[in-house]
């Protein structure tokens, strides 16, 4: 994952919990959640409209 081992995640989780706190943890965890899911609806909605806004072939007669 990235060249980031399991030690070198711990180490960064711990520096986390220093910096803002166990209280803050579930704020930020969500915040970063809704962050994703608002990113994947983006994406989904701009693939949707990529679809729509392509012009449909005529065939002639």
């Amino acid at each position: 994952m990235f060249g980031i081992g399991m030690p070198e995640m711990l180490i960064i989780l711990v520096i986390i919990l220093i910096i803002f706190g166990a209280g803050k943890l579930p704020e930020i965890g969500g915040a970063i959640g809704k962050g994703i899911k608002n990113f994947k609806k983006a994406s989904n909605e701009s693939e949707e409209i990529d679809e729509n806004s392509r012009p449909k072939k005529i065939e002639p007669k």
